[in-house]
């Protein structure tokens, strides 16, 4: 590769500021993108910012939010690290489900109507590589199909189709998207080139604002990457831009300190509120791959995920109050998302095994707070293989913050995702009315809908009867390691009530679920197959 083939594909694309703030790298995502020019000109709002935190690892869901009406199945399947039921804590406006003790500081935004909590996301055929399924999740593909490009970095290069030829300008002189704590993800990659920039640590960010860079070995190779950082800030022309909207920043909320979470986001509400015009910013915090020693024995409550959830918690409770305080808070959404959860049963380690659908939480003045979901789905006797059988498709989130956070018209949405799954995306209740302009986000259908089925237990055959409130209605057959077995129902129906039979010949004796989706609506019901 020729050195200048290599400066424009390493740089430009994503470029990695070595000098950043507090030992934090920083990516940035150019504001100049014709899709940041419309979502910044026009009737719509178009200063809406999305924060993505990535758990890394696969959280523990079950141990993060604790089905409390269900908790003797749950403490059967798991009594070497279940949570205490009397040390859960609860949540506002939610009954018969809480969170793990650690987690005050997500609970206080709870109270105050700052919270959602989404149960059992996740995708068919899940995967439960932490690589494949991290691709998965960054993608927005189906498991089974390869796709290179990021579900942000497709949004971005909608609205700034030419970048980088031309970036930074007048127009837009900030990043489209900044990365902390690593190197540009999936997440953000475009078509051609990936359309985020890079902080690597917080101390490269506040070297950038300062003035200083990280010292280099007096070696060749020392000598190279001073001038790959030369060149790096030459050609990007976004250094001046986080710095000088660094330093618009002088006094912010206090952070609890040791908390590399909490460093990351103080950043990123610095630069949000020093005027960037950057739209999406994505954070990352690991250790979540809890096989071992997930809690302490002596007391559950306490242990590695324990740490990691408060870490976590405060974090984002400091983040949002540092918004409050910064006058920003209606611009900012954030979100968390893990690449996968843990398995039903915990293993004799006193840890959890990698499994399939997980809670995912968002924060922000502008959500409709509570909880969307009803607790999991749990066997009475749970084994090795149970996982938590899906509610929604991930996808189905990151579409509708889309929809009703960046104000894209659905069409859009749609053509950003496999064609095969655009019938079946949901525009969920997830963020306030009014958001986009007079935007509605779509209400629960007044008609109540259900999904049950006779007989059960069952041999060969039962019939599925379910109540749709109209339109696209979907009944999808899942086993216990969460797969989706086949989509039994996929079509468009009038308002109604309406039976199908599910015929499970080639099937063995066991528990499947039958996941209903219709509109913002589904309901899991399990089934039990006997010889």
């Amino acid at each position: 590769m020729k050195r200048k083939d290599f400066l424009y594909s390493s740089i430009p694309a994503a470029a990695m500021l070595p000098e950043l703030i507090n030992g934090y790298s920083i990516k940035a995502f150019n504001a100049q993108s014709p899709l940041v020019q419309a979502l910044m000109q026009g009737t719509t709002l178009t200063d809406h910012v999305l924060v993505i935190v990535q758990l890394s690892g696969g959280n523990d869901g079950l141990n993060t939010v604790i089905p409390v009406a269900d908790y003797s199945r749950y403490f059967n399947a798991r009594s070497n690290v279940a949570i205490p039921e009397n040390r859960v804590l609860p949540i506002t406006g939610v009954t018969g489900t809480g969170l793990h003790p650690s987690m005050t500081g997500l609970q206080g935004l709870f109270s105050d109507g700052k919270a959602k909590l989404i149960q059992a996301v996740g995708y068919p055929q899940p995967n439960f590589s932490h690589f494949r399924a991290t691709d998965i999740w960054m993608s927005g593909s189906n498991s089974n199909q390869e796709v290179y490009t990021g579900w942000a970095g497709r949004y971005l290069n909608y609205e700034y189709p030419d970048f980088p030829v031309g970036y930074p300008n007048d127009d837009m002189p900030d990043p489209l998207a900044i990365q902390i704590g690593s190197t540009t993800s999936l997440t953000l990659q475009g078509p051609t080139v990936n359309m985020g920039m890079s902080i690597t640590n917080p101390t490269s960010f506040y070297n950038l604002i300062n003035g200083t860079t990280d010292p280099v070995p007096n070696t060749r190779a020392g000598k190279e990457l001073k001038f790959i950082r030369q060149v790096n800030q030459q050609t990007q022309g976004y250094a001046s831009a986080v710095r000088t909207a660094a330093n618009n920043v002088t006094t912010q909320f206090t952070y609890p300190t040791n908390n590399s979470l909490a460093d990351q986001l103080k950043i990123v509400a610095r630069l949000i509120k020093g005027g960037l015009r950057t739209r999406v910013y994505m954070v990352s915090f690991g250790g979540f791959d809890t096989h071992s020693v997930q809690v302490n024995a002596a007391d559950t409550t306490t242990g590695s995920h324990a740490t990691l959830l408060q870490r976590v918690s405060d974090a984002i409770r400091a983040f949002q109050e540092d918004l409050k305080f910064l006058s920003i808070e209606d611009r900012v959404m954030g979100m968390t998302f893990s690449e996968f959860g843990r398995r039903i049963k915990s293993n004799s380690s006193s840890g959890t095994d990698h499994g399939a659908a997980a809670p995912m939480f968002l924060f922000g003045k502008s959500v409709d707070p509570g909880m969307l979901g009803v607790n999991p789905t749990l066997p009475a006797t749970a084994t090795v293989n149970d996982n938590i059988p899906m509610q929604y498709d991930f996808r189905s989130i990151y579409a509708t913050l889309l929809e009703k956070w960046f104000c894209l018209d659905k069409s859009v949405v749609d053509s950003l995702f496999p064609p095969n799954i655009n019938n079946q995306l949901q525009s969920l209740p997830l963020i306030k009315a009014g958001v986009c302009n007079g935007v509605m986000p779509p209400n629960p259908s007044p008609v109540e809908v259900m999904v049950t089925n006779y007989p059960n237990p069952f041999q060969t055959t039962t019939t599925i009867k379910f109540r749709t409130a109209g339109g696209h209605t979907l009944i999808q057959i899942m086993d216990t390691l969460g797969r989706v077995l086949t989509n039994l129902v996929d079509k468009e129906y009038a308002a109604g009530t309406y039976t199908v039979t599910f015929d499970s010949e080639p099937l063995p004796p066991g528990v499947y679920y039958a996941r209903f989706q219709n509109g913002v609506n589904q309901h899991v019901r399990a089934m039990l197959k006997v010889r």
